[in-house]
């Protein structure tokens, strides 16, 4: 079976060949050439903006041998909207970030409550910032300073929302997560969203790692983000849309919270002359948490392995 690899997985293809397809490395961005229209399979990331959504579009009309896509991506949201017809299987990278995406959604707390962007910007001016250091309150009521005993929200409680859940429990944080449904997700308490007003002015520390959907756009909007504490932090991770982007400026500016990590935006990438980048107490990273799958090769090897056995023309089952 031929298979187009996007150059930009970094995985190696050797295992799909020893099973014996013919792997083509190609660049998604691009349309396919010619002589690899014939692919019956593709890896790819689904993602990149407009660019690459055309050329999915394009692809659509042109591939008429894809039986299946593998997306890299936790979202298949572009590959869905792509026009392909129902004949072509999408298998998503579902669970491929969680464990990267927790990491850096730690990373970027633990940054804002321990005044990184401060430290950093006193370190430019080759300034020691007496006012970072030295003896400080464990809890100060108008600044989050430490994730032990922190209440942590995390909006968006799927597997990379529990994945996280279970580091800010090791650090110390209390943790609840938000979902379409209010019950218990890997022994957390999980309220739903419909809820999620009354639980704000006693969040300490709020994690979006929300997909973008219609109904998820600038769900952290102004009025939302007037009801968190002045000493609480955001951090989002999930999708740049999901947060007003202006309020969340205006939120920084006057000092209505305490800080925020960012490491998605809209739109993608920032603007140089967005007001986000002199935001006060932002920290600021170009969509890096994930983009380093764990453990996808394996999934795709036993994919590709279903694929290949199943007739043409017929519906694939079993495909993880």
């Amino acid at each position: 079976m031929k298979i187009l690899l996007t150059a930009t997985s970094h995985l190696d293809p050797s295992p799909l060949s020893a099973d014996g397809h013919e792997v083509v490395v190609f660049d998604e961005t691009a349309p396919v050439p010619p002589e690899h229209r014939d692919a019956e399979a593709m890896i790819l990331w689904g993602m990149g903006g407009a660019r690459a959504f055309a050329t999915l579009r394009e692809m659509a009309g042109y591939m008429t041998s894809l039986r299946w896509i593998q997306t890299l991506a936790a979202g298949p949201d572009a590959i869905l909207a792509a026009g392909l017809p129902d004949s072509v299987a999408i298998t998503t990278g579902r669970h491929f970030h969680d464990a990267t995406v927790a990491e850096h959604t730690l990373a970027l707390a633990l940054a804002c409550a321990r005044s990184l962007p401060r430290a950093l910007a006193a370190q430019h001016e080759h300034r020691w910032a007496h006012e970072l250091g030295g003896a400080k309150p464990l809890h100060d009521p108008d600044r989050l300073t430490t994730l032990i005993g922190a209440r942590a929200l995390i909006w968006g409680f799927g597997a990379i929302g529990q994945a996280t859940a279970r580091l800010l429990s090791a650090v110390g944080a209390h943790v609840r997560g938000v979902a379409r449904s209010a019950g218990t997700r890997a022994g957390y308490k999980v309220i739903a969203v419909d809820d999620i007003d009354a639980a704000l002015p006693t969040t300490d520390l709020l994690v979006m790692i929300l997909p973008a959907t219609p109904s998820t756009a600038g769900a952290l909007d102004a009025r939302r983000l007037a009801l968190l504490p002045r000493r609480a932090i955001v951090v989002n991770t999930g999708r740049g849309s999901t947060v007003d982007a202006s309020a969340l400026n205006a939120a920084l500016h006057e000092g209505r919270i305490a800080a925020a990590g960012l490491d998605v935006t809209d739109p993608e990438p920032l603007p140089a002359d967005s007001p986000l980048w002199d935001a006060p107490n932002l920290i600021l990273t170009p969509h890096g948490a994930g983009g380093r799958p764990v453990g996808a090769m394996e999934r795709i090897v036993r994919n590709a392995g279903i694929v290949a056995a199943s007739p043409a023309g017929e519906p694939i089952e079993g495909l993880a």
